[in-house]
């Protein structure tokens, strides 16, 4: 019994001009840049994520960083904003498991969510209007 692929010409995993065959063809090497609307529509998501910590503004920031400059700036601003207190939210909630002291750490646990909601609201809506926007209180560790 013979292949069918040897019966049109095709042989082996070639596409009959013998270049190999890829499951992928056709898929763009690079991404295209970002308009100016998605530009300013993924700055403001990478600050209103902060409500979330800074996961979301870190995967903004690692997919878009090189597609739009309004988007990378953003989004490093937000990721620098919720980096720590997510990071002081996360040990707040671990302390709040010891049965002594939990009751104030669940309390100042909400209270960073509270805060880095309320910041991610404020300056999302000053980044959808176009302004970039600086936290006032921002250590910016990752340039």
């Amino acid at each position: 019994m013979s292949n069918p692929a040897d019966q049109h010409g095709n042989h082996g995993s070639e596409d009959g001009h013998g270049q190999p065959r890829s499951a992928f063809e056709g898929a763009p090497a690079n991404a295209l840049p970002l308009t100016a609307t998605e530009d300013r529509q993924w700055a403001t998501l990478s600050h209103f994520g902060g409500i979330l910590g800074f996961i979301p503004s870190l995967l903004i920031l690692l997919i878009f960083k090189n597609r739009g400059p309004f988007t990378a700036q953003e989004a490093r601003e937000a990721f620098n904003f919720t980096f720590p207190p997510t990071v002081l939210a996360f040990v707040a909630w671990l302390l709040s498991l010891l049965p002594a002291v939990g009751g104030m750490f669940a309390v100042v646990n909400a209270l960073i969510w509270v805060a880095i909601a309320v910041s991610s609201v404020i300056a999302g809506i000053q980044v959808n209007r176009g302004r970039p926007y600086r936290y006032a209180f921002n250590l910016r560790l990752f340039r």
